[in-house]
């Protein structure tokens, strides 16, 4: 049952964010989950998802999103810490608080202050949002930013708004005439790029109408017929057809808008009201928010020719039926829409006046003039006077109701709206307040709202409330503004002398404080959450009796500006092939091949001179890297130091943090399986990856990459890739290169093979053994594998009193071999402080037990008959012994005939005849002992799981034990795992070994002692230096070819290397 809960093997692929929003959807299951066994369960995976997302925030810059990610990372292992209290996990609670308490130590956390003083709004200058100018005849990167150079171009904001580098793209680009015309050219393709799309989805909507607001007034009256097109003719209702028509008549030029297009527009809505009445309400509200939308521009148009029969009376009547809905959010709507049609005027002006009070259209007037004109003390003035207004009116209209109902409830207020066609105060202070947020003048929007006559009234509180979502929704305002708004609705909320008590209104700030802190399509925002909390300790957001738990928060917020999910017009306009498909599914791959390994970070150093304990963390350095202007970085380590664990788990950062317009891709090269990667080296590596060539001549004109190559020293270069690929280069690829190799490999000059020839853009870094609080961190996750057998304590016991086995495991690839074997050689309680344990009596144990593994999962296959009669007759041959023998004679092929590189590629038809043919064939024999081996394939490559297991294999061709044992058994499984066995590499010092007897042979020719040099070959040296040490038959072998080489010549090299082993 638990599993239904655990999303930790499906996080991979997802973004920080997107892990903290599920882990907040997990915490919400554990809070209503009475099941401890499962609240344990679902706490475990979702400590691991916060200490992933806390990682990947680390180094991210302190800007304001991050900034608030890391505030609801706190408040997410609060909540964790109260789930594990509600199960006892005592000692996890502490260490939730812990990091809790950490991370919040790394910034000011405005957070706290917000829920207890509100603080105030600042007039602020509305800058801009940053961007990339683009340059001259190049092709722009996406809507967005075509969007803002039309904007600047425009002179939609002054120069003191932008920052240097878009001001001196401004002054280069009003001197570049053919430049400012093929932008406007591109908006102009994109609007018709929009009128070919068969779909026009909300994706490609959002994009086409982002540039509404700085397109010319033809190119407008273009897109606005468009839209309104696509709803008149539509049989079904088009929401985001809908809401591009709003957002698009909301932010528009006002000399944009033709009056006979908003009449045309209005009185298709109108009918479109009639058609919607029995549908869902969702519907109607949508259609009454566009109503209100087109009538707050005709309003500021001074519409004058509306036909009242036609138009505005159907349309009076239709929003007064609105009024008896029990749905406050379409009651307030339609309130607003009706107010917002008597600001046009029908009829002529002398007979308004013959109904009307002449002080409350001046006032009215004034006030609109005053929003016009930004002029804020006149428009406050102008507010007060139209109360002052007010006031008369109730004294000599007795028919009339009060302007300000302080008196009535929510209902009935609104109800007021739609009555004797009277202007509402309410309705023109919050027209007002849009044009003070749109300018950026907070503190006087909410000087506006300290009215004592206006805070009272309950449409404009409903307004007020609405903007304060607004604000805090949109992420263009930075995260103590945002964090300011949503603390003012908490005011509203609590203070009820100074705002009155309404309960639809405290409901609808609830509704809002939901829908800010919920996970997508929510805004996730955890101040908001904390509020809620706070306002309803006990959890029941419903405040109103019409608000039952079964209505949906229909509230959406007013549309801004955001970061487009898509440009796929513009890419079509500018013949863009699409890549992004095929990066996605290149990340998806990626992250999934990745897989759950234990890993620890590394420590290194500055060079290979260095001493050890100068180290520092490794992460730091390549992001510091990858921040800098530098080009390339080297790593280098011995065998099994962690060099390719580290550059996969560099690449699944980069590819959790990668977004599509800032950040650069990250392609991961597995050098050795790359076909002379000193050429066209990522061109070669996206073919593999099934990228065609359109969409590889895209990203390597138009993009940035993060290249990690590893394995350098395995596919035996010799050659600079950075210069023989020609990185960096006009017209190439783009790139920062993380490359990595073996520290022996690279002799003493060899920076010269990795620097990229500009001077101070190289640096290196050295891979130091774990340290003891390093390695004891792996054993403490090792543990909760399936594949540990023993407790964390029973391994730091062996690795403390084991001689020599600390050594070893400081290691990764050791240490991770002596974890999974040291229980099959030994057993806990043991002394095993008698034990002596080689690097060879590890790979002689994980190579055997492999083996078995293997045998035993073929065994409980379902096999052809063909398959399980070769399976038997291995089996009685000895399963193991020939897997063995397989692995021996593999390695050895390997060596002779592609000197040691270890990637095997073999195609059927292709290989038919050669010795690849011999080991990779289709015979039953061959495909069982290669599923046994300890090897890897992709494709048509086959390679070991590690380079060492390669170089064991050929030093088990030197010399194998087993092949010198007088009593060989029938399967080499049973005896190779007995302590007793004189010819294991696991001593018993208390055991007395006899002494083998001499056998005499002639030195083999076919030893790899014949045919290859061992000299820089470290790694294998190591396996036969420790065989001679426990085996004294090997040594009178080596000294046997120096004494052949004596006589003959040939035997020179066998000599040369017997040498260099004794």
């Amino acid at each position: 049952m638990a599993s239904n809960y655990t999303f930790t093997s499906i996080r991979n692929g997802l973004t920080g964010r997107q892990i903290l929003e599920l882990a907040n959807l997990h915490l919400e299951i554990a809070r209503k989950t009475k099941d401890k066994k499962i609240i344990s369960i679902i706490c475990e995976d979702i400590e691991s998802a916060l200490s992933h997302v806390k990682k990947a925030t680390k180094d991210a810059p302190q800007d304001a999103d991050n900034q608030m990610l890391r505030m609801e990372i706190v408040t997410a292992y609060s909540d964790l810490e109260q789930s594990q209290k509600q199960c006892g996990l005592n000692d996890k609670v502490k260490v939730s608080r812990l990091k809790a308490d950490k991370l919040r130590a790394t910034f000011d956390n405005p957070e706290a202050e917000s829920l207890s003083t509100p603080g105030e709004f600042k007039n602020i200058k509305r800058h801009i949002p940053p961007f990339e100018p683009p340059e001259a005849d190049k092709r722009l990167k996406d809507t967005w930013q075509l969007a803002c150079c039309l904007a600047i171009l425009e002179g939609n904001h002054s120069t003191e708004k932008l920052d240097s580098a878009a001001r001196v793209w401004l002054q280069k680009t009003k001197k570049d005439s053919v430049e400012h015309v093929r932008l406007k050219t591109l908006a102009r393709d994109v609007i018709r790029a929009y009128k070919r799309d068969e779909l026009k989805d909300s994706m490609v909507t959002a994009e086409v109408v982002c540039l509404g607001p700085y397109l010319e007034k033809e190119d407008f009256q273009s897109l606005l017929q468009e839209l309104h097109s696509g709803i008149n003719h539509s049989g079904l209702l088009n929401v985001p057809r809908l809401g591009g028509l709003t957002q698009l008549i909301r932010n528009a030029d006002r000399e944009h808008l033709n009056l006979d297009d908003l009449v045309q527009i209005l009185q298709h809505l109108s009918e479109r009201l009639k058609i919607t009445h029995q549908q869902a309400q969702n519907n109607i509200y949508q259609l009454t928010l566009t109503v209100s939308s087109v009538l707050d521009a005709m309003a500021d148009t001074n519409v004058k020719d509306m036909d009242p029969k036609k138009l505005h009376a159907p349309l009076t009547s239709y929003l007064d039926g609105l009024k008896s809905s029990s749905d406050p959010y379409l009651v307030y709507q339609a309130a607003y829409a009706h107010q917002a049609l008597l600001f046009v005027d029908s009829e002529p002006p002398w007979k308004k006046s013959m109904r009307v009070t002449a002080s409350v259209i001046q006032g009215a007037l004034k006030l609109a003039n005053a929003v016009n004109r930004i002029d804020i003390g006149e428009f406050i003035e102008c507010v007060k006077n139209v109360h002052q207004g007010g006031k008369v009116i109730v004294d000599t209209l007795k028919t009339a109701k009060s302007v300000i109902v302080t008196g009535k409830g929510f209902v009935d207020s609104l109800k007021a709206a739609f009555s004797s066609e009277r202007k509402r105060k309410w309705y023109s202070a919050l027209r007002g307040a849009d044009v003070l947020i749109q300018e950026g003048l907070l503190a006087d929007f909410w000087k506006l709202t300290s009215d004592q006559d206006l805070r009272q009234n309950p449409p404009f509180q409903w307004g007020v409330c609405q903007r304060l979502g607004d604000i805090a929704a949109n992420t263009s305002w930075d995260a103590q503004i945002r964090q300011t708004a949503v603390a003012l609705l908490g005011e509203i909320y609590q203070k009820d002398e100074e705002w009155k008590k309404y309960p639809e209104v405290k409901q609808w700030i609830l509704d809002i404080l939901m829908r800010l802190s919920s996970p997508p399509p929510g805004f996730n925002m955890h101040v908001a959450g904390n509020l809620l909390k706070e306002l309803q300790p006990d959890g029941n957001t419903r405040e109103s009796p019409h608000s039952g738990k079964d209505k949906p928060i229909r509230y959406i917020f007013k549309p801004t500006v955001p970061k487009l999910a898509s440009s796929s017009l513009l890419d079509r306009v500018q013949n863009r092939p699409d890549v992004e498909f095929a990066l996605r599914q290149l990340r998806d791959l990626r992250l999934k091949e990745k897989g759950d390994a234990v890993y620890i970070q590394p420590q290194a150093k500055d060079s290979l001179h260095a001493p050890d304990h100068s180290w520092f963390p490794l992460k730091d350095k390549v992001t510091d890297f990858l921040k800098s202007d530098q080009k390339v970085f080297l790593l280098l380590g011995d065998s099994g130091a962690g060099k390719s664990v580290f550059n996969l788990q560099l690449e699944y950062e980069l590819w959790n943090s990668y977004e599509k317009t800032t950040s650069r891709i990250p392609l991961h090269i597995n050098l050795p399986a790359i076909d002379k990667p000193e050429h066209d080296m990522i061109a070669k590596q996206l073919r593999k990856a099934e990228f065609t060539e359109t969409q590889i001549k895209e990203l390597k004109l138009h993009r940035k990459f993060s290249l990690i190559c590893d394995g350098y020293d395995e596919s035996q270069q010799t050659q600079n890739l950075y210069t023989s690929n020609r990185l960096n280069k006009l017209g190439e690829w783009n790139v920062k290169m993380v490359i990595s190799c073996r520290s022996e490999y690279v002799g003493v000059d060899y920076q010269g093979r990795f620097q990229p020839g500009e001077p101070g853009q190289f640096q290196e870094a050295v891979l130091t053994p774990f340290s003891k609080d390093q390695i004891k961190a792996y054993i403490n996750q090792y543990v909760t594998t399936p594949r540990s057998l023993w407790e964390a304590e029973d391994y730091q016991q062996a690795l403390r009193v084991i001689p020599s086995l600390m050594d070893l495991v400081k290691n990764p690839f050791l240490l991770t071999l002596s974890l999974e074997v040291l229980p099959r050689m030994m057993d806990p309680g043991q002394n095993f402080s008698t034990a002596h344990i080689t690097k060879v009596a590890l790979y002689d144990q994980f190579v055997v037990q492999w083996m078995e593994r293997g045998k035993k999962r073929i065994g409980e296959r379902t096999l052809s008959p063909q398959a399980n009669a070769a399976f038997e007759s291995l089996s009685q041959e000895g399963f193991t012994q020939n897997g063995l023998d397989f692995l021996k004679k593999l390695s050895a092929a390997i060596y002779k005939n592609q000197n040691g590189h270890p990637i095997v590629k073999y195609a059927r038809y292709k290989d038919e005849g050669s010795w690849k043919a011999h080991f990779f064939g289709r015979e039953d024999e061959k495909q069982l002992l290669l599923e046994a081996c300890p090897l890897i394939r992709k494709g048509n490559q086959h390679r070991f799981i590690h380079r060492s297991l390669l170089e064991y294999g050929l030093s088990l061709t030197v010399f194998d034990p087993q092949d010198w044992k007088e009593n060989t058994a029938s399967d080499l499984g049973s005896s190779r795992l007995k302590n007793v066995d004189p010819i294991l590499s696991l001593d018993i010092h208390d055991v007395e070994k006899e002494e083998p007897a001499p056998i005499e042979q002639e030195p083999d020719s076919s030893s790899p002692l014949f045919w290859r040099n061992f000299v820089d070959d470290s790694s294998l040296l190591q396996f036969l230096e420790e065989r001679i040490q426990q085996e004294p038959i090997f040594k009178r072998q080596l000294l046997a070819y120096i004494e052949y080489s004596k006589k003959d010549e040939k035997w020179r090299t066998a000599a040369v290397n017997a040498i260099t082993i004794l």
